[in-house]
């Protein structure tokens, strides 16, 4: 199949091959050293994809899928990245990238007093990935060494993120908690985060109703605190 990468202003085509996926010709188009510059990769699927030193200055990369992308070096001036998934991607040294223009979640450093995000947590209390720290509600927690760097999506330090997040992250038997902090304890909010940021401490103040926000629901003819998982 031919795959073509064009310009989404001028429609011209920069790179043309065949080959079984869009996600291969961008990375063929990269090992080449051919010039992105504008290139239209709105809502391509580039997991995983090697794209070390590419040239995409100014491309438009809207919704791509760039989950575990090796974008080392990477030249994304100006580049659009709003709504695309980073999660794992490697932005070692990647140049260019306006966290203001494809993070959102960027609005918290701006929130004066309290501020309020969701922990997911497992049935132990712990968060589902790399556990560690039990929390419970009333409980205060810290983590002075969070991780700072706002290339990695995942790392040490309190994780909290939006309820969204923790809605598509749920599984069976998971909370989701509600954490209170401050803009002054954000470590760090990642370039074009899905959802997801660190803090450096926070208060557990409540816990979501799981089956007010649609997670599950009652099964007829069954106690309260007999629930099933919703379709």
């Amino acid at each position: 199949m031919k795959f073509e990468i064009k310009t989404r202003l001028a429609d011209s085509v920069l790179f043309s091959i065949e080959t079984a996926s869009k996600k291969l010709a961008v990375e063929v188009a990269v090992k080449q050293k051919i010039n992105l510059t504008g290139a239209d990769l709105t809502g391509a699927d580039l997991t995983g994809a090697y794209l070390t030193g590419a040239y995409l200055t100014g491309a438009y990369l809207r919704g791509a899928d760039l989950t575990g992308a090796y974008l080392r070096g990477a030249d994304l001036t100006g580049a659009d990245l709003a709504g695309a998934d980073l999660t794992g991607a490697d932005l070692t040294g990647a140049k260019g990238i306006n966290p203001n223009r494809c993070t959102p979640l960027r609005i918290l450093l701006d929130q004066p007093g309290k501020i309020r995000a969701y922990k997911l947590v497992n049935s132990g209390g712990e968060g589902p990935y790399n556990g560690g720290i039990e929390y419970h509600q009333g409980g205060e927690y810290q983590e002075p060494d969070a991780n700072t760097d706002e290339n990695v999506q995942c790392a040490a330090g309190i994780n909290l993120a939006t309820l969204d997040w923790c809605m598509k992250e749920w599984r069976d038997g998971y909370r989701i908690l509600i954490a209170e902090f401050e803009a002054t304890d954000i470590a760090v909010i990642p370039i074009a985060t899905d959802g997801k940021f660190r803090v450096r401490k926070c208060k557990i103040v409540g816990e979501r109703d799981l089956t007010e926000i649609g997670l599950i629901e009652k099964k007829e003819g069954l106690a309260d605190n007999q629930q099933f998982q919703a379709d």
